[in-house]
């Protein structure tokens, strides 16, 4: 099989491990729940407290408290995007070196009327 590219692969190349993946997305996991555990004690804390401007903090925390666990699983559940570089190699895109392009079709049709015979 013959490479389609004359450059190396260089190991900087290769994509991250599917471990460092899973541990960044369970780290970005528990730092979004623990904002929303922030939120909720926040909000325990402003209604013990009875602080001014209640009305805009309570909605506040309740959005987050709300928003923040939805967001939490999505990210956590999405892998990284691939880079571009990566898939250029990979014909992704066609590269046009000059040679003509093969066709499904022939060339030259047969004349019209013509019989193509076909043994069974």
């Amino acid at each position: 099989m013959r490479r389609t590219t004359d450059r190396p692969t260089v190991i900087t190349d290769a994509a991250v491990s599917q471990s460092d993946q899973l541990r960044s997305r369970q780290r970005r996991y528990v730092i979004m729940m623990s904002i929303r555990g922030g939120c909720l004690v926040v909000g325990a804390v402003l209604v013990t407290a009875e602080a001014p401007l209640l009305w805009l903090w309570l909605p506040l925390c309740a959005i987050g408290m709300i928003l923040v666990p939805w967001l939490a699983v999505l990210l956590a559940n999405d892998r990284p995007p691939k880079d571009r570089h990566r898939l250029i190699g990979r014909s992704y895109r066609r590269i046009d070196d000059g040679t003509p392009a093969v066709t499904a079709v022939p060339a030259q049709a047969p004349p019209p009327g013509a019989v193509i015979d076909v043994d069974p």
